[in-house]
């Protein structure tokens, strides 16, 4: 193992990509999540669908490296969950030898690649490497929402209304960037808990309503409403006049 002045070094720079290790064995994610980390990576972890889905939401990793069988349900799931929210992240999936049939499911379903167990972090590495130089915006490429003057930001987390920052926090962040995501159009509710909040949100749908306010609170501060209610319905996000 390369030694601390190293380790300090690597920490000292950009981090290579942001990523999501998504593993219900504690040794895999403890082993895995250090190795990369080590290698230059920002790196998080989850255990469970639900745990993977609130981490992707909230930090808007590059790629996910997702076990398929996991204790609350699948990896296919959550991606294709995540790619029905909009966020493009790139998926490398974890199979055992003995699950191919799921194997060839997930890659039908939208799967980048994937690595079967056991495995060398090497061959982790290389893998991830190739799929972010694949999947990667070039730099010209800008993944900015814009509705009117409102500019939403994924890669920084940053919320901008004629040019004056917003501060957010994460579920009202999430709540924005999938109204912009479907600007123009009506959103219902439960599609809305269903994407927003996580896909087994047992609360009430009043909870909706709740956030709808508070972002308004702050968009209309800075000009003419954008968000609009469809009475019964759900929720819109449109340039003013439209």
């Amino acid at each position: 193992m390369p030694d601390e002045n190293a380790a300090a070094v690597a920490e000292s720079e950009p981090p290579l990509g942001r990523l999501l290790v998504v593993d219900d064995e504690p040794a895999i994610l403890d082993t895995v999540g250090r190795f990369l980390r080590f290698i230059g990576y920002e790196v998080r972890t989850a255990a469970t669908v639900k745990e993977a889905l609130a981490e992707a939401r909230d930090h808007l990793p590059e790629l996910i490296l997702l076990d398929i069988m996991l204790p609350d349900g699948d990896g296919i799931e959550v991606m294709r969950r995540l790619r029905a929210d909009g966020l493009p992240h790139a998926v490398v999936f974890l199979t055992a030898r003995d699950t191919r049939k799921d194997l060839v499911k997930a890659l039908a379903a939208g799967g980048d690649d994937y690595v079967t167990k056991p495995f060398g972090l090497d061959e982790v590495a290389a893998r991830i490497g190739a799929v972010l130089r694949r999947t990667r915006r070039p730099e010209h490429e800008s993944s900015v929402l814009r509705v009117a003057d409102l500019e939403l930001d994924p890669a920084t987390h940053s919320v901008r209304r004629g040019g004056t920052a917003i501060g957010l926090s994460p579920t009202e962040f999430r709540l924005l960037r999938y109204l912009m995501l479907h600007s123009g159009r009506i959103v219902p509710r439960a599609q809305l808990l269903e994407h927003v909040w996580s896909y087994d949100f047992n609360g009430d749908d009043t909870v909706v309503a709740t956030y709808i306010s508070y972002l308004r609170r702050k968009l209309d501060a800075l000009g003419p409403p954008l968000i609009h209610t469809q009475r019964g319905i759900g929720y819109a996000i449109r340039e003013p006049g439209c």
